[in-house]
């Protein structure tokens, strides 16, 4: 029960992060269909920061290792905001390619690190054990994760960011109506970079969380296993608030944890399900949510149309 808890709350983590980085993307306007390539990215910054500037002190290797996700997070994201706010391209093509493109380039880097390092490995596989154990505080046998504290604070800040701040107001109203948000002297495409790059931010930082969930190693040519797209599923059943972000994170991250804990549990063990039905579970609740949920849905109006100053 401890261990199932333990990975419900992880998960629950990084959907929160990368869905609350959709979240900020679409208030603004803008559709992220690229989190996963965004994951995939941040987990590689991380990763490889860890790799090169070790250390025994729990602190600066937090600090070095989110830093770089987020970083190489905002940096990836710079593609969708340039292409689909300054070139208007199709929102959901650019976000489909850099998906695509994101786990190509994160397994030709990682094995090029590797080959760096010894000619003979062409491995896509990145290794942090020693690194991972300054993440994690053993509390009566449960493993609390730094990340898990993160993930909180930022869901807090989110929210009062969104609606407590002239910011929030501000891109909130660049999604719902761009062209009256500009009428008032709102810089739309200003916001709208801001709401991809914070996306990028988030998104960065649960692909290094994804990765470091229960693992001590990677391999990058699997990705991150669609949890960008199961992401935007908690975004679109969270109705866009932080709040229900928060509570959707949990559910999909509890099926997603039981996936990994099921054996623990004799009952479980004893219906023979066979293990790829668990990990089905969390994309097969989410179609199912989605089905029943999605006509309800309080999505900003303008999200995927490119901003017009001439329209009205």
């Amino acid at each position: 029960m401890m261990l199932l808890l333990q990975y419900t709350i992880v998960f629950a983590s990084v959907l929160s992060l990368v869905a609350l980085g959709g979240c900020f993307s679409e208030h603004s306007g803008v559709i992220n269909l690229g989190l996963e390539g965004i994951m995939v990215m941040g987990a590689l910054g991380g990763a490889i920061a860890m790799n090169l500037f070790p250390s025994s002190n729990a602190f600066v290797m937090i600090l070095i290792t989110v830093a770089a996700a987020v970083a190489v997070g905002m940096l990836y994201s710079v593609l969708l905001a340039f292409a689909c706010i300054n070139l208007d391209a199709d929102q959901t093509l650019v976000g489909t390619a850099m998906n695509m493109l994101g786990t190509a380039i994160a397994t030709v880097v990682v094995r090029s690190v590797n080959t760096a390092s010894d000619p003979n490995n062409v491995s896509t596989t990145l290794q942090y054990v020693d690194q991972k154990k300054l993440f994690l505080v053993n509390i009566n046998g449960f493993e609390f994760n730094w990340f898990m504290l993160i993930a909180a604070v930022i869901l807090v800040a989110s929210f009062f960011v969104l609606y407590k701040t002239k910011f929030g107001l501000r891109l909130r109203a660049c999604g719902e109506n761009p062209q009256a948000a500009a009428s008032v002297g709102i810089n739309v495409l200003k916001m709208r970079w801001s709401g991809v790059l914070i996306s990028g931010f988030l998104g960065g930082l649960g692909g290094i969380v994804y990765i470091m969930a229960g693992v001590s190693e990677w391999k990058f040519e699997v990705g991150v296993a669609g949890f960008g797209f199961l992401s935007l599923a908690v975004m679109i059943f969270g109705q866009w608030k932080p709040h229900r972000i928060a509570l959707a994170a949990l559910l999909f991250g509890f099926f997603r944890a039981l996936s990994n804990v099921y054996t623990g549990f004799d009952f479980l063990v004893a219906l023979n399900i066979p293990s790829q039905v668990y990990n089905m579970l969390p994309y097969i609740i989410s179609l199912v949510v989605l089905a029943f949920t999605s006509k309800n849905s309080a999505a900003p109006k303008a999200e995927g149309i490119p901003y017009d100053k001439g329209t009205r």
